[in-house]
């Protein structure tokens, strides 16, 4: 229950629905016991003598005791289990704005699958524990009060006898529950598995169908059901024996109370209405029985499921804003200074980037080149603050990076990544991502400076074209071409280019960078590219091997060293060469 109780914060922000919840739950079930209450009296009149207006009377009373409770009982559905469906968004909420400021770190090490099951199956079994599970543990718990009071008065004797079985009733739920737990967890953990699979699958459908992998995927996906469906089945079974056992040992306690109320009614010492009522009793403790036998249930899997997501709750939020954040800094001009900076992605790691020493005037263009695994995107995402530098320091405009408000920093870098991510959205939503209403002028702008505008023409709807989930309509090349409009639309300080010409052709290349030539004045880009072409009328010019600046310079400078960027520079020339040669 240790989990649950890190609900708290959520009940006392709706203490006030949840008393009058309870005040109906009491109002409902004074209703409810009255009734046998008038049964016994109606019966006993009858052995002696009685007429129509008494007998109507007392089922006139019976009706209104009876609609008292409904409307009762309704109300407490009113007040609780809105409760819990308002419990439930408030923490889907927290959930999700929580997996929102996590850092990258979190989802390199985390499935998406595995994710989304804690977003649905977890939230929603935390959710039984807030309506269910509280509305009847209090119904049952208040109930079990006034029925046992009310049947002592009727017979004290008799209803000790009667509730003689519940101790074993008691055993059997604390046994039972731990069962529970242990399969409900296992169930969770299989179902992660299966949601992780199938997010996979949806998401690398033509990877599968490319490689007529097809047949393969569904068996192994009708292999990990068949696990998923053993261990639902383990807790089944389970939950299939509780319920009958529940009803075997209520219904001795109503065998006891008819032989031994029997006979003491034949001995004069009970009358009739008296066994009747108190038979009544104990069919009406019956459902609080099988309902704390299915609480408990519910209590083992929320506490299962709110243990898992109390593990992502507490993963601490390490790139925020913190007490060295300067909230006065909302602009930023785009000068950048990198002193000493060492980053490795975890302790256990080696660093990825060492001692990197480096100034970006603004306005001035940086390129940067280097083998795969050399530290070039690591570079950049320091830059956005996607992670912390783990030495030295980044510096914007004179101010540690740390003390620019994230949202100032990130608004002021337009930032195109490797894999250029689209929204199953419009054309015009997806460029204008970035900002807070749709503006197809801007969009307009963006889309033509990034040489995609003359594509958006062919396009049934244009610009409102809807383009598939992960923008699966466009080529890569358009895909590359509409992240860099989204980046321009913010109209950025810094620009920053990670390897996102990968997919355009070379006059395509040519004709964006002349345009941002003109786009970029006084701002400040930073681009990653393995194209000479594509680099070389930069500023200034860095090459990494194994995390650390290996050579810097111009184009001509570098050319000049017959290093690393002269070995690729003729690669490429080669390649080139060759190509012409071929055609």
């Amino acid at each position: 229950m240790k989990n649950l109780f890190s609900l708290k914060k959520y009940f006392l922000a709706y203490k006030k629905k949840l008393l009058w919840g309870l005040v109906f739950i009491i109002c409902s079930n004074i209703g409810s016991v009255y009734v046998p209450i008038l049964i016994k009296n109606s019966i006993n009149i009858l052995q002696s003598a009685t007429n129509y207006e008494t007998l109507g009377k007392y089922a006139f009373l019976i009706v209104i005791a009876s609609l008292f409770s409904g409307v009762f009982r309704f109300l407490i559905r009113q007040s609780i289990i809105v409760v819990s469906r308002e419990i439930e968004y408030d923490l889907r909420g927290d959930f999700w704005k929580h997996i929102q400021n996590l850092p990258m770190r979190y989802f390199s090490n985390n499935s998406t699958g595995n994710i989304m099951a804690h977003a649905t199956n977890d939230i929603n079994a935390v959710r039984m524990f807030i309506g269910p599970a509280v509305m009847y543990s209090i119904d049952t718990f208040i109930r079990l009060i006034i029925v046992i009071s009310i049947m002592l008065s009727i017979s004290t004797s008799l209803t000790i006898y009667s509730l003689l079985p519940l101790p074993v009733l008691s055993f059997l739920v604390y046994y039972v529950g731990k069962l529970i737990h242990d399969r409900f967890t296992k169930i969770q953990e299989k179902f992660s598995e299966l949601t992780t699979k199938a997010q996979e699958n949806y998401s690398g459908i033509r990877v599968i169908k490319s490689y007529t992998r097809e047949s393969g995927e569904i068996e192994s996906f009708r292999n990990l059901s068949k696990e998923y469906l053993k261990k639902n089945m383990k807790l089944v079974k389970v939950q299939a024996l509780f319920q009958p056992i529940l009803f075997l040992i209520t219904g001795v306690s109503v065998i006891i109370v008819i032989w031994l109320g029997g006979t003491k009614v034949m001995r004069g010492e009970l009358l009739l209405g008296d066994i009747t009522a108190l038979i009544i009793y104990l069919g009406i403790l019956i459902w609080p029985m099988i309902a704390f036998g299915w609480v408990i249930n519910i209590i083992q899997q929320a506490e299962a499921s709110m243990a898992r997501l109390n593990k992502i709750l507490s993963e601490p939020i390490e790139i925020k804003d913190n007490e060295d954040s300067v909230e006065t800094i909302i602009d930023l001009k785009g000068a950048i200074k990198f002193e000493d900076v060492s980053f490795r992605y975890s302790e256990i790691q080696p660093d990825v980037l060492k001692d990197i020493n480096l100034i970006i005037p603004v306005g001035s263009t940086l390129a940067i080149m280097g083998h795969t695994g050399s530290g070039k995107s690591t570079l950049v995402n320091l830059l956005l603050r996607l992670y912390d530098v783990t030495g030295g320091n980044i510096l914007i405009d004179g101010n540690e990076i740390k003390s620019i408000p994230l949202k100032t920093l990130r608004k002021s870098i337009g930032y195109v990544p490797q894999e250029s991510f689209l929204f199953s959205d419009s054309l015009t939503n997806n460029i204008s991502y970035g900002l807070d209403a749709p503006d197809l002028e801007i969009v307009k702008k963006s889309a033509a400076i990034s040489q995609f505008e003359k594509d958006v023409v062919d396009f049934p709807e244009g610009y409102e074209t809807i383009i598939g989930e992960r923008g699966i309509t466009l080529s890569g090349g358009q895909k590359q071409r509409s992240a860099l409009a989204r980046a321009l639309v913010l109209n950025p300080k810094i620009l920053i280019l990670d390897d996102s010409f990968s997919a355009v052709d070379t006059n395509t290349e040519e004709k964006i960078l002349t345009n941002l030539k003109e786009f970029m004045k006084n701002r400040t880009s930073v681009i990653i590219s393995h194209r000479i072409s594509t680099v070389k009328d930069a500023d200034n010019i860095i090459v990494l091997k194994d995390g650390t600046i290996a050579e810097e310079g111009t184009h001509d400078e570098l050319f000049a060293l017959d290093g690393i960027y002269a070995d690729i520079y003729n690669k490429q020339l080669l390649e080139k060469e060759l190509e012409e040669y071929t055609d």
